[in-house]
């Protein structure tokens, strides 16, 4: 499983602290494993989880 599905099912279940995943994503992004557009997309499904 890539990076990007496997942080993407951790997210979309609710199975992470937001602080921690936006730390991972960031090394993920610096180091390539993920593309800009992947973490924007990311990001963007947590802040929209923080909001509801």
């Amino acid at each position: 499983m890539s990076c990007y599905k496997l942080c993407k099912t951790m997210i979309e279940k609710g199975n992470y602290e937001y602080q921690s995943m936006i730390g991972k994503l960031d090394a993920f992004l610096l180091v390539g494993r993920i593309t800009p557009d992947e973490y924007t997309e990311l990001v963007g499904l947590m802040d929209a989880q923080k909001t509801a």
